[in-house]
């Protein structure tokens, strides 16, 4: 098969679009053919070294398809079949998968991380990663949904258990997670605010429902979302931008606000004054990924229509280098896409 790999861990010229061998399956396996794959942040972190792996490797955790092969024991999946796969890899018998919080689990890995991922013709994942092809979707806008839509539900119901009303700041709007976060908010009656670098950008934010943006390269974030709410401040920050963004995040709460965190996009050696955090009764949190369920529930407002994945831009497998810088320039306003 054709395939993305890198040898060593660099910049994106240590990206190699070559032949790689097929991948063989398990008795519990099924094979994907790749008819779409996301880029991620996670992808562009890996392809830097931010943890070890075996080499060469094949990043790519969103993964829209067609079942290739099954192995001897699958019995839910057959050969043509149109599919979705779930990026959350799991032991499946632990305490924590059985009980439901599978992205809990002590062995819990991101496809494309501790195993090959999608930037391929051929991937092969555990059958309970599998999922119906959601609704009438292209498979270009079905890749665009697992990791942000699954991520941006299990930070703002999981852990941040955002209420119906409350106002809530999301940063970095442009990017896909940031797209899916103002859906998700807006779908239970949250008042929005959004930020982002142009003002193009914010003109897409409102379209997908923001009720009040900023732009955060030529606005002070507090000071803003202090004007907008009357000096009172958000319930919710959804974080994931990291250093850039971390004081205004926190100091854009109301009292009692929590502030919930899945990325460091722009660096993570942050600081916080504790006193802010106690005399405020604030709420720091951290979020990663989320559950199989969760994201089986957001596949169900997707095929009625209410949540709709967000594609800037589609790119061929083969240019794969293109599209890491894209990605890398913050140019995007929702997910990347490769297609082999």
């Amino acid at each position: 098969m054709k395939a993305v790999r890198f040898h060593e861990h660099g910049t994106i010229d240590v990206l190699k679009y070559e032949d790689a061998p097929d991948p063989t399956i398990g008795a519990s396996e099924v094979l994907v053919r790749v008819k779409a794959c996301a880029v991620n942040h996670l992808d562009i972190h890996l392809r830097r070294g931010v943890r070890k792996m075996s080499l060469p490797h094949i990043v790519g955790a969103d993964v829209a398809g067609e079942v290739a092969a099954v192995g001897a024991d699958v019995r839910g999946w057959k050969p043509g079949q149109k599919v979705l796969l779930q990026p959350g890899v799991s032991c499946g018998v632990c305490a924590q998968c059985v009980s439901g919080d599978d992205n809990l689990c002590r062995q819990y890995a991101v496809l494309g991380a501790a195993q090959d991922g999608g930037y391929a013709e051929l991937v092969k994942v555990p059958e309970v990663n599998v999922l119906p092809f959601p609704g009438n979707l292209s498979f270009e806008q079905a890749a665009a949904l697992p990791l942000v839509f699954l991520t941006a539900w299990h930070m703002l119901f999981n852990r941040a258990r955002m209420q119906l009303g409350d106002t809530v700041l999301v940063l970095g709007a442009g990017s896909g997670i940031g797209s899916a976060a103002i859906q998700i908010a807006k779908l239970f009656h949250a008042r929005v605010i959004a930020t982002a670098g142009t003002d193009e950008k914010l003109a897409k934010a409102r379209e997908l429902g923001a009720d009040e943006t900023i732009n955060h390269s030529t606005q002070d974030i507090t000071a803003e979302v202090k004007r907008i709410t009357g000096k009172r401040g958000v319930d919710v920050v959804f974080e994931h931008v990291g250093l850039a963004t971390w004081t205004h995040s926190y100091m854009s709460l109301a009292t009692g606000g929590r502030l919930v965190t899945c990325g460091v996009t722009t660096g993570y050696d942050a600081q916080l004054d504790l006193r802010y955090l106690f005399s405020k009764n604030l709420s720091l949190i951290g979020s990663f990924m989320g559950r199989k369920d969760e994201l089986i529930k957001v596949l169900e407002f997707v095929n009625s229509g209410k949540l709709h994945p967000v594609v800037d831009r589609v790119f061929p497998l083969s240019e794969a280098r293109a599209a890491h810088e894209y990605v890398e320039k913050r140019e995007q306003f929702g997910k990347v896409v490769l297609v082999p």
